[in-house]
C-alpha cells in the first residue's frame, strides 16, 4: 500500500513549507542505501544530514532501542536514570571534558553553549556577554543560535536579532584578535564549517585562538554538531587539530539518527548551577540508550580510524578526477567523512540532480558546491560506486 499513496501531495497540502524536499520518499534504510515508497535503492551520501553513524538500521542500534523500549521510555530528570548516566560517562572519559548536559538538538546544545558563556562572564567578567563567531557559520534555528549564525540569508526575516555576537571571517584569527573587547566572553567556532561549504582552517589558527583565550580569559567553544563522534577521523573534530576547547557541543552523529545533543564543559567552564538550565525529554533514557550504543561502537570498533582512511580514499579520487579539467573542480576539501566539491560555475544543484537520477543522495551545500557525508561504516566498494556515480553525473552537467 505504500507506494500507493501520494505522499508528496499530503506533505504539500498539511506540512508547513519550509523545506525544498527532494521529491522522493523514503521509506526503508541499510547501512548505507535507502529505498523511497517505489521501491528504488538509492546510495545514501548524505546519511541523515551526517547523522548516520552507523548506517540505516544497524543491529547495534535496533538491539539497544527495543531493550530499552521495553524497560522504560521517559521519566523526569527529577530522577536517576541509567542509560543517561553511562552515556554521560562514556563521553567523559574519551574527551577532554569533565561535564555533559543532554538536550534533543544541536540547536540547544549551542543554545547551552552560549548560556554557559553568558554566566561565566557574569560570575568572572563583569558581565561580560559578546560572544565572537564566524561569518559561513552555522549554528542552528533557534533565535539565539540564528543570531550565533554568520548567515545573513538565515537572519533576514527574524530580526531584531538577539544581541551579543560578533561576526569575522573564518580562518582569520587577526580578525578575532581585533573583534575581542572588554565585552567578549567567549568565541564560538567550527572546527570545520559544514553548512558554510566544508571549509577546513589553516592547522595554526586554532593553536592561535587557543592561546588568545587563555591571555585573555575567554572560553573557546567548539560547535561539534557535524563533526563530532568519529565524522573527522577522530573522535572529535578537535583532535584533528590537536587543540582542546572548554565548551563543547554535540548532536547529530550522537544518536546515529535518534534526537539528542549534549553539551560538555571543562570545569573551569562549568557556570550553571540549580534551576539555571533544565530539559524536559533532554537525556531520556531512549535516546541515551541508543547514543551509548552508537558511541560504544565507534570506540570499540575504532571506527574513527576506519573513517581517516574511508575519507582518504573519497578525498584522493575525487582528487584524481578533478585533475582532468572538464569536470571543471577548483577543489576538493574537506575531512574525514566530510567532503565538498568545488565547482567553477554553479552547477551543484544539477549535479545534485543528476546524481539522483543515476541512484546516488548527495547534497547541494553552496550553488557551486556539493557536500558528501556517507555514514561512517561505509564500504569501500561503495564509495567506489559514489565516485563512479558522480563522475558520470558531473560529466552529463558539463557537457550540456
Amino acid at each position: 500500500m505504500v507506494g500507493n499513496i501520494d505522499w508528496q501531495s499530503i506533505e504539500a497540502k498539511y506540512y508547513i513549507q519550509t523545506v525544498n524536499r527532494i521529491p522522493i520518499t523514503i521509506v526503508r534504510g541499510k547501512e548505507s542505501t535507502v529505498w523511497d515508497d517505489k521501491g528504488r535503492s538509492y546510495l545514501d551520501f548524505v546519511g541523515g544530514w551526517a547523522t548516520a553513524t552507523l548506517g540505516h538500521s544497524h543491529q547495534t542500534m535496533i538491539d539497544a532501542i527495543i531493550e530499552q523500549s521495553k524497560l522504560l521510555i521517559q521519566v523526569s530528570n527529577a530522577f536517576y536514570t541509567i542509560p543517561q548516566l553511562e552515556l554521560a560517562q562514556l563521553l567523559i572519559d574519551n574527551s577532554c571534558m569533565d561535564r555533559v548536559f543532554f538536550c534533543n538538538s544541536g540547536a540547544e546544545a549551542v543554545e547551552g553553549a552560549i548560556k554557559v558563556a553568558r554566566r561565566y562572564g557574569t560570575l568572572n567578567k563583569n558581565g561580560a556577554s559578546e560572544i565572537i563567531t564566524a561569518l559561513n557559520s552555522f549554528h542552528g534555528r533557534t533565535l539565539g543560535t540564528v543570531a550565533a549564525t554568520g548567515q545573513p540569508d538565515y537572519q533576514e526575516s527574524f530580526k531584531p536579532l538577539l544581541p551579543g555576537f560578533v561576526h569575522v571571517d573564518y580562518n582569520n584569527f587577526e580578525q578575532i584578535k581585533e573583534a575581542t573587547t572588554d565585552k567578549t566572553v567567549a568565541i564560538l567556532l567550527e572546527p570545520v564549517q559544514g553548512e558554510g561549504g566544508v571549509n577546513v582552517p589553516d592547522q595554526e589558527y586554532f593553536r592561535n585562538i587557543r592561546a588568545w583565550c587563555d591571555d585573555n580569559d575567554l572560553l573557546l567553544i567548539f560547535d561539534e554538531v557535524q563533526t563530532g563522534v568519529g565524522r573527522l577521523g577522530k573522535l572529535f573534530g578537535y583532535q584533528v587539530f590537536d587543540v582542546e576547547p572548554d565548551v563543547m557541543t554535540l548532536a547529530k552523529g550522537l544518536g546515529g539518527g535518534v534526537p539528542i545533543g549534549a553539551f560538555l564543559v571543562k570545569e573551569k567552564a562549568n557556570s550553571l548551577t540549580f534551576g539555571d538550565h533544565g530539559s524536559t525529554f533532554g537525556g531520556n533514557p531512549l535516546t541515551t540508550a541508543a547514543a551509548r550504543s552508537v558511541v560504544e561502537f565507534v570506540i570499540k570498533e575504532n571506527l574513527s580510524e576506519t573513517v581517516r582512511l574511508s575519507g582518504l580514499r573519497l578525498k584522493n579520487k575525487l582528487l584524481e578526477i578533478a585533475k582532468d579539467e572538464s569536470y571543471n573542480i577548483t577543489e576538493i576539501r574537506g575531512e574525514g567523512l566530510l567532503i565538498a566539491i568545488q565547482f567553477r560555475a554553479e552547477i551543484g544543484l544539477e549535479v545534485m540532480q543528476e546524481c539522483l537520477n543515476r541512484g546516488l543522495l548527495i547534497n547541494r551545500v553552496r550553488p557551486d558546491a556539493v557536500r558528501l557525508m556517507p555514514p561512517l561504516i561505509v564500504s569501500d566498494e561503495d564509495i567506489d560506486k559514489g565516485i563512479e556515480i558522480i563522475s558520470e553525473a558531473i560529466q552529463t552537467v558539463t557537457k550540456k
